[in-house]
């Protein structure tokens, strides 16, 4: 894993890549209280983004829409890589489910099984290298 990242920031990681967005929020939240900046933004991007799957899987649609631009606009600051994961693959990811749920008519989401269903992708944190092993 990414030496500069601590492992809390991987638990949430991992709890957010298996769709429990919750628990990622908490994980998340606890690191944020006390990390200092570029650390801060970063970690609130991501659990911002994390509460709006969780908004959206409790069909508050407003919610899920509010929190994925904020999240979004957040983690537009900083580079394509960083802290270990691809942050363009986040915000392609979170862009493009925004656009879906801005397109698709709330009775249709609410009948969609999140996660499961192509209409509605779910974004993922996927972890890169950066040439270090």
């Amino acid at each position: 894993m990414n030496e500069g990242m601590p492992d809390e920031f991987w638990q949430g990681v991992e709890q957010f890549n298996a769709g429990q967005f919750y628990a990622c929020h908490d994980t998340l939240e606890a690191l944020w209280i006390e990390a200092t900046e570029p650390e801060k933004t970063f970690y609130q991007g991501i659990l911002q983004i994390a509460v709006a799957l969780y908004h959206l899987s409790n069909h508050n649609l407003r919610g899920a829409m509010i929190l994925l631009g904020e999240g979004s606009n957040r983690l537009r600051r900083y580079p394509s890589e960083y802290g270990g994961i691809d942050v363009d693959e986040l915000l392609n990811q979170s862009a493009a489910l925004l656009t879906a749920l801005q397109q698709t008519e709330p009775e249709k989401i609410a009948a969609l099984n999140l996660g499961q269903d192509e209409a509605l992708p779910l974004p993922r944190i996927i972890q890169v290298n950066n040439g270090k092993d």
